[in-house]
């Protein structure tokens, strides 16, 4: 930042959620007057906090990072802070939080369009509010406006490509055609914005020599050869691959939506099925427990070690013999444990929802079944329900991508960005807790329908497999190099999920109108089948928020058998009809001229927020849940 005025660092706030989904580690996080940059893990200070940031516990989850990182990460971390902000601005609060730098670097005078970066002294940072961290701006002190120096915008291009690199645009590059201005060695550039709407109407133009250039002849495919190839810069953390880079640059507005993806991981703080607090707890604080002798119980009590302060119910013996139970199930001999798959962080879950016995009570973990069972109105829709009245949900970041969102069920398919320049030691990850109602559907019911779909006549299901391979296909074309043993139906969720999926979404929605929960404010987690448990289906429905709406109970009483009767009855019913009918209704995947994988859905019927949904709202359609067409492809032919 240049200009010699005194600023406060302060530049802006974000929730931790937002480090997870929407601007965290790479991304661009628009401010008022300009825009910033999240920088990498080594430039984060976690020790700036007095007594540093605590932990958050979560062993499957970690397993399952280290699994993708790498084994160097040792624990998971929430975004550095401090409180006592708003009481004094200027303490040691304000020099705690995530860094950032400008981004993108060129600014333009809203006055005189003069274009240029902040490394030439042209624009000066001005911050003198401590409170109000919003006002910060760049000016142009050399303007000739008369009075206040006009403020300075980011100049709102930048390039970026699929190997998930991020650059300036090339200004004096592109307005010159490639080669250099004849009149000066740095040129003073100007940006006409002129508006219009047929996409960027924007001239650059050279002040020295006069040459200039619309914006619009470096978009679309006829504009890459109009740019130089991508330089391999990673912003973030400061440095080009040394590799360099074979792929084209494309051109982004700044605060496009696929200039950043989240790469993350999530995982219930469940404990294991049938197994108490204890041994939930023991688990927990495996890494401070599993090298100590039962001899260092009594001292660790006395010098209130904080594991021993959560176990202070128990026995020095009852704690003994729990630490062996685990190191016997996960005996690897240096205090690891079981690693699952990054994958598979829901098996654990399944198995404690669909355990016939729930485990006891703990802070971050409470069941309730009731004792009259599913309701009679209900028994073939579901044929299990259960009450989640506290739940704890962990997320981690472990990397993002560009221009092409992840798939989950291939994290290598697209080019995934590392968050540190060397093998980081942690990873950042945020905490939620809130409450949901789980839902088993009955399997007797799901294998009929399977039955009728497999035999009927109906392309549905053989236009939605054959719109997944030419999705992936189609990324993976663009992402890494042909492969001849390349799968393109890899990952394909099934039949089932495609059921389970349109039955959360109606749920979801539903809930969201009905109930007064934003449809942002609640998120799924669809239990779907695997190799190794073909019969598995349930639906998860949870409030994933940090603030009221996750606490207030509201969730768990639509689990009481007459709310529940009435919502359902009020789901099944609405998806007979979309106000986009036809039109809707009649929808298929349609490959290659339509790159979707959803059928009968659309913002009106079942898409919800971004947040909410596992997949992105892809794998929807409700001809699989309700008779909208065929009956023999609705799993409820008949409603409840």
């Amino acid at each position: 930042m240049t200009g010699t005025a005194f600023h406060h660092r302060r530049v802006g706030s974000v929730r931790p959620s937002h480090l997870m989904f929407t601007g965290g580690v790479g991304a661009l996080v628009d401010l008022p007057n300009f825009s910033v940059l999240v920088k990498g893990l080594d430039d984060w200070r976690p020790d700036t906090v007095p007594g540093g940031v605590a932990p958050i516990a979560e062993p499957r989850l970690l397993a399952a990072v280290q699994a993708r990182l790498g084994p160097g990460v040792q624990k998971l971390l929430p975004a550095p802070w401090l409180e006592g902000l708003d009481a004094d601005p200027k303490g040691p609060a304000a020099r705690v939080g995530v860094p950032v730098a400008p981004f993108p670097n060129w600014f333009r005078c809203t006055y005189c369009n003069e274009l240029g970066a902040l490394d030439s002294r042209v624009f000066a940072f001005q911050n003198p509010q401590p409170r109000r961290p919003h006002e910060a701006k760049f000016v142009h002190d050399k303007c000739r406006k008369r009075g206040q120096p006009p403020l300075a915008v980011a100049a709102r291009f930048v390039l970026a490509c699929t190997n998930g690199h991020l650059d300036e645009f090339p200004y004096a590059h592109f307005v010159h055609r490639g080669g250099p201005c004849p009149e000066a060695t740095h040129p003073r550039l100007r940006m006409d914005d002129r508006g219009g709407n047929l996409g960027a109407n924007v001239e650059i133009a050279c002040v020295n020599c006069g040459q200039h250039r619309n914006i619009r002849d470096a978009q679309g495919k006829r504009g890459e050869q109009n740019l130089p190839r991508c330089r391999g810069r990673h912003p973030h953390l400061g440095e080009f691959d040394v590799k360099g880079c074979a792929q084209a640059p494309k051109l982004l507005v700044v605060g496009a939506s696929n200039q950043w993806f989240a790469q993350t991981l999530s995982a219930l703080a469940v404990p294991k099925t049938d197994a108490g607090l204890l041994d939930t707890l023991v688990e927990r604080h495996w890494k401070a427990l599993w090298n100590l002798s039962r001899d260092t119980y009594a001292w660790a009590r006395d010098n209130d070690v904080p594991a021993f302060v959560d176990l202070r119910r128990w026995s020095d013996e009852e704690i003994h013999e729990a630490v062996e139970r685990h190191r016997a199930e996960n005996d690897d001999g240096d205090g690891g444990s079981a690693r699952p798959s990054p994958l598979d962080l829901h098996t654990a879950e399944w198995q404690v929802f669909s355990a016939a016995r729930l485990p006891d009570p703990s802070e971050d973990f409470v069941l309730r079944r009731d004792l009259d069972g599913v309701p009679a109105a209900l028994t073939d829709v579901f044929t299990d329900v259960v009450q989640a009245e506290r739940l704890r949900e962990v997320r981690a970041l472990t990397g993002f991508t560009r221009l092409d969102a992840p798939d989950p069920e291939d994290p290598d398919l697209v080019t995934n960005v590392r968050l540190a320049r060397s093998s980081p030691t942690w990873a950042p990850a945020s905490e939620v807790r809130g409450e949901g109602i789980f839902l088993r559907l009955p399997e007797d019911v799901l294998r009929d329908w399977e039955e009728r779909v497999h035999a009927s006549a109906s392309d549905a299901l053989p236009r939605h497999r054959g719109a997944y391979a030419a999705h992936r296909a189609n990324r993976f074309s663009d992402r890494i190099a042909t492969s001849a043993d390349f799968d393109d139906m890899a990952g394909w969720p099934g039949l089932r999920f495609l059921a389970l999926h349109t039955l959360s979404h109606l749920l979801i929605r539903t809930i969201a109108l009905e109930c007064g929960y934003s449809s942002a404010s609640l998120s799924e987690r669809i239990y779907s089948p695997t190799p190794e448990d073909p019969e598995r289906a349930g639906i998860l429905i949870y409030t994933a928020v940090p603030d009221a709406d996750g606490t207030l109970g509201g969730l768990v009483s639509l689990a009481e058998p007459a709310e529940l009767v009435r919502l359902t009855r009020r789901a099944l019913t609405g998806a007979l009809h979309c106000s986009s009918d036809p039109l809707c209704a009649d929808r298929l995947p349609n490959p290659p001229d339509e790159d979707v994988l959803h059928g009968a859905a659309c913002h009106a019927c079942l898409f919800v927020s971004e947040t909410t949904c596992e997949r992105g709202n892809k794998f929807l359609d409700r001809r699989f849940v309700v008779p909208i067409g065929d009956p023999d492809l609705a799993l409820y032919p008949e409603l409840p």
